[in-house]
């Protein structure tokens, strides 16, 4: 499988190894953050900082040797948060218990990858939800990196959102990340996300602007890491809770995938590898005792920076095994360095907006539901359930049921099965 690589240009090469570098430090956050949930699930944080790093280089190299694709694994944010307070605190399981639906639902997850129902899946998703899967998620990065900012927060009564204090020294970091970012991609210089990373952190060491407080992880606790090992607790597997548990999950996990996947791969052809790929890590991360791993949206920034194979997703699991020794060093690339790369990358994804028919209301209203709702949610699986939901519906009253086939209308059916068992469960 390495001799995927060999065909390449030094020059292609070492697009791939920036695109790689660039990619790791979009979704790097995820070191310190998924610990810090999945500590709400009573998951000592210490040793889960170990769990996020070898879950997201195991995925990598699986995704990289297995697929060749540009698509970075790891712990999804979203689904860490259904583990822990969908699971643990709104239905009482225990952190065993929920890593045990995390690995049935993972190998649900593999059934359908690795047979032809993946492909039957794709095949049957019409072009306009694919593109609100992308613009979708495009504006969730963009919200996201908005956050990371500063430049939004959350509102008061009279909105769900407000502009940031522009006075914030962190927020006025940002924007000239986001500037110099936006001048640099614009001018097409190699590398332009990767300058922006590096030059916008460097401004916030010198002036000691958005330096974070680094995680108090120290290699001395890898011998502790055992104890999350191998822990899924089965004994409730034939009870309603447990299976309603798993099928909720097991939903989100193939269709958030799916989406996310059809919304960022630049070859269409790689799918079903990389679908396969994305299974097979989170089957694997149940074992080593942490949330699901997903395909990241981050990935896009790698993807925009010119990332086209697995070489990409090879170098940055190969930053996540060398955060082991420098996770301290992370406290030096603040948020508001990461944040323009996000935010641009958001932004190119909403270009795909154009493909949309816009004279006909039954096109793009699914869609719509799509590209809204999960920046709104912060979920991809309740934007991709009520677009879904919808679209049989808009069809059916525009008199367009040629639009529609049975699988189609069979996965509208599932989620909205999947929003009524989440509604039970929350």
């Amino acid at each position: 499988m390495l001799a995927n690589f060999k065909n390449l240009t030094k020059q292609a090469k070492k697009t791939e190894i920036i695109a790689g570098l660039t990619g790791f430090f979009a979704i790097s956050y995820i070191i310190i953050v998924n610990p810090l949930i999945l500590a709400d699930a009573h998951i000592p944080a210490t040793l889960s900082v170990f769990a996020t790093i070898f879950s997201s280089a195991l995925g990598c190299l699986i995704m990289g040797l297995w697929a060749n694709a540009p698509i970075i694994i790891t712990p999804g944010m979203g689904i860490n948060a259904f583990f822990t307070y969908t699971l643990v605190v709104g239905m009482h399981l225990n952190w065993q218990q929920a890593i045990a639906i995390s690995i049935i639902s993972s190998v649900l997850y593999m059934l359908v990858a690795f047979s032809k129902a993946s492909e039957k899946l794709s095949e049957a998703i019409p072009q306009e939800l694919k593109i609100g899967i992308t613009a979708g998620i495009g504006l969730f990065l963009v919200t996201l990196g908005l956050e990371k900012a500063k430049l939004i927060q959350q509102g008061g009564s009279r909105s769900l959102l407000a502009v940031g204090h522009l006075t914030d020294p962190e927020a006025l970091l940002a924007l000239f990340g986001l500037a110099l970012t936006l001048v640099l991609y614009l001018k097409r210089t190699k590398g332009s996300f990767m300058i922006g990373i590096v030059v916008t952190s460097a401004l916030g060491v010198v002036f000691k602007v958005g330096l974070q407080d680094p995680p108090k992880v120290s290699l001395a606790d890898l011998g502790k890491y055992s104890a999350l090992l191998f822990q899924g607790d089965f004994s409730s597997l034939f009870s309603l809770k447990f299976l309603l548990a798993v099928f909720s999950m097991s939903m989100i996990l193939i269709f958030e995938s799916m989406g996310i996947l059809e919304g960022l791969l630049p070859d269409a052809k790689k799918f079903k590898k990389t679908f396969e790929a994305s299974s097979v890590a989170t089957f694997c991360s149940g074992f080593l005792g942490t949330s699901p791993t997903v395909a990241a949206a981050e990935s896009a920034a790698g993807i925009e920076s010119g990332g086209k194979t697995g070489l990409m997703t090879l170098v940055s699991g190969a930053m996540f095994v060398l955060s082991l020794f420098f996770i301290p060093l992370l406290s030096y690339v603040p948020q508001a360095a990461i944040a323009p790369v996000i935010i641009i990358t958001g932004a190119i994804m909403m270009q795909q907006l154009k493909a949309l028919d816009f004279d006909d209301f039954s096109e793009w209203f699914p869609a719509f539901l799509i590209i809204v709702l999960i920046p709104l949610t912060g979920s991809i699986s309740v934007g991709l359930a009520f677009g879904f939901a919808a679209y049989p519906l808009v069809k059916f009253a525009a008199r367009k049921m040629d639009k529609l086939n049975p699988l189609l209308c069979l996965l509208s059916v599932l989620f909205i099965l999947q929003l009524i068992c989440e509604a039970v469960l929350l």
